[in-house]
């Protein structure tokens, strides 16, 4: 085989690959793919300098990873937000009319995986990465290269973010399960945590072997001048990828519960675990104009399948002590397989529910479980009692530090802050990169300090001095001074950040910075009504950040007074031809983006990302892409930067 019969050979095994993996429709035996598959390998062996990236030998693994490097996307990727009835769907529909009334939606099977990441540039694939937290996961490229269905080339060479699902199909993962129990492995409890687990393997070697699929479901950074986002996914499987097995197009709601049904009916048929219906707006100029929340596209839900449920018994609760403080009661339950999932544990909520449902040990009980969901007891069956359950009592104690609780009727609260149950696990989210960024003070620190008493809150951690630490065993000097440094460096910190760390249930780093920018020094003596008041905010995050604020108010003055927390300074405002207009930047421009916006919200500005037919101006710098063309499209003014420094000055 000379060089040019490589080349060749190389494109027909891809050509074969795709027509079998994607297309389900082979074009060759596997013996003839095989054959030839071997003819390529021997060659490869014989010339490796002369071996293509875009080889199919490529997808076998046999690289060993030390561990996953952590890598940035390029634009977030952003969760869902889930429905699951009629009445849901329907008032997210209300509130996209809010926007607009003409509107098209577009509907695919929600598969239950793990999401991907994948970035292409040059028509190659350049990274491949795990959703982690939204804005950056881990790197699984060699992974992502042994999934046949993910394409190592491409015929679209702009540099582009191709989002999707990591599935593996229902018969595969019970083959996986089989060969994982004869080697005495403990096996997968679901699909997704199978495709997961494979996902992450640092011998590639069994991600290989593993038959993994991936499922494109969005697009992230990309220039493509489609007006659709229909259009653009086509696109993407035009490109090589997996289509979904049904989808549609439709103005028409009707056609949306129709499509839900008839994949609701074909659950079983469908070889992937499907978990409801995933429900977007086609038209990409409204998605841009209604926008996110602190956790969520505006534009698109997950409509989710009715749960699974199961018959079974309760056999005892027990009690955990969340972050918080918060008591919650969860049942023990006789196993029982839901979607191969052994569940033996439901969520009863709070002692309310449990009265409510009238919920006894050993009572016979329906549990439902979807997706992600944790399963929880929905039914008691009462018929079935036969004199041997027994009532389940309120907690007058913590079951972790015995001290009081306060009972404040559906959630009942452990308050004292030396609880193990919380103090550990509340300083070490306290300590973390993205809160305080206290360097050095890990989980097995925390916990070490909390067992010697040197930490009974958090703020015992500002009282640390260096002969205590040297006290302990494996702190040397350096040691000491580096993690006292840390906490020393820590004291300097952005109003943002100090309330992401007291780690207040439903918020998180976004939430924490809008509560900052809103109300600056008066972020600590506000209520529910103004918090909901933000724009992303729902009242579950208002009464949770109230509530935390009126229990733990003389712990946070503690820290106040300890800490130099950096307020954000209110913008003094500058009438402008920008005064109360909505403003894009784009392109590389003489200062840094956030230095110009600023300089815009000083004169009275809105700064948004995305151009739309609300968007007044669009300031533009070198190099403007597509935002630019757009705003020349749908006749939104432009400026240059030397314009915009004209205009105010």
């Amino acid at each position: 085989m000379n060089l040019e019969q490589y080349k060749k050979n190389i494109e027909l095994l891809n050509r074969w690959a795709k027509a079998y993996y994607v297309h389900d429709d082979p074009l060759a035996s596997d013996e003839e793919y095989d054959s030839l598959y071997h003819k390529v390998l021997k060659f490869e062996e014989e010339n490796p300098k002369l071996t293509d990236i875009n080889s199919p030998t490529k997808r076998v693994g046999g690289i060993v990873l030390d561990e996953f490097s952590k890598a940035k996307h390029l634009s977030r990727m952003w969760s869902m937000e889930d429905v699951f009835d009629a009445d849901e769907l329907n008032s997210w529909i209300q509130r996209i009319k809010k926007t607009s009334d003409d509107f098209t939606f577009y509907c695919e099977p929600k598969f239950d995986g793990a999401s991907l990441n994948l970035i292409y540039e040059n028509g190659e694939l350049k990274q491949a990465i795990s959703r982690g937290d939204g804005s950056a996961g881990e790197d699984v490229s060699e992974n992502a290269k042994t999934i046949e269905s993910v394409p190592l080339k491409i015929g679209y060479k702009k540099l582009i973010e191709i989002r999707g699902e990591v599935v593996i199909a229902k018969d595969d993962f019970t083959l996986i399960n089989q060969t994982r129990i004869k080697n005495d492995e403990p096996p997968f409890a679901n699909p997704r945590n199978a495709a997961a687990g494979s996902l992450r393997q640092l011998d590639t070697k069994i991600t290989a072997g593993r038959k993994l699929m991936f499922y494109p479901w969005g697009i992230g950074e990309n220039s493509l001048k489609n007006e659709m986002l229909s259009a653009k996914m086509n696109f993407i499987y035009e490109l090589g990828f997996l289509k979904p097995p049904r989808s549609m197009i439709s103005k028409n709601v009707k056609d949306v519960f129709s499509l839900y049904e008839d994949l609701l009916n074909s659950r079983e048929k469908i070889p992937m675990i499907m978990d409801g219906m995933v429900v977007k707006i086609d038209e990409i100029s409204l998605e841009e104009e209604l926008g996110y929340t602190v956790k969520y596209p505006r534009w698109m839900v997950a409509f989710k399948f009715p749960a699974i449920e199961k018959i079974t018994k309760i056999k005892n609760v027990i009690i955990q002590v969340g972050r918080t403080g918060v008591l919650t009661p969860v049942a023990e339950l006789k196993a029982v397989n839901i979607e191969g999932a052994m569940v033996e544990r439901a969520t009863l909520h709070n002692f309310d529910e449990i009265n409510r449902k009238d919920i006894r040990i050993n009572d016979s009980v329906i549990i439902i479980r979807s997706g992600d969901v944790i399963p929880k007891v929905t039914k008691v069956l009462i018929d079935r009692r036969d004199g041997s359950e027994v009532k389940i009592a309120r907690p007058v104690v913590c079951p972790v530090c015995e001290s009081e609780v306060l009972d404040e009727g559906i959630l009942i609260k452990c308050q004292n802050l030396s609880c193990e149950a919380r103090v550990v696990n509340s300083i070490i989210h306290f300590a973390s990169k993205k809160c305080m960024n206290i360097d050095g003070l890990g989980n097995k620190i925390v916990e070490l300090l909390f067992q010697q008493k040197l930490l009974k809150n958090v703020e015992d951690l500002y009282a640390l001095d260096m002969d205590k630490l040297l006290e302990l065993e494996g702190f040397k000097e350096k040691r000491a001074k580096n993690l006292l440094d840390s906490i020393e460096n820590s004291k300097n910190i952005s109003l943002h950040r100090f309330i992401n760390a007291l780690g207040i249930e439903h918020i998180g780093e976004v939430a924490s910075k809008k509560i900052a920018e809103t109300f600056a020094n008066r972020w600590n003596k506000i209520d529910a009504k103004e918090i909901v008041s933000i724009d992303g905010f729902g009242e579950e995050m208002a009464r949770s950040f109230e509530e935390f604020l009126r229990v733990n108010g003389d712990k946070i003055d503690k820290l106040i007074q300890i800490l130099d927390i950096k307020i954000p300074q209110k913008i003094e405002k500058i009438d402008s031809i920008f005064t109360n207009k909505t403003v894009v930047i784009t392109g590389s421009m003489s200062k840094s983006r956030d230095e110009i916006k600023m300089v815009l919200e000083k004169y009275g500005a809105k700064v948004t990302n995305s151009v739309s037919k609300k968007s007044d101006f669009l300031i533009f710098g070198k190099d403007a892409g597509s935002k630019y063309d757009k705003a020349l499209a749908i006749g939104v003014n432009t400026l240059s930067e030397e314009e915009m420094w004209h205009e105010i000055r």
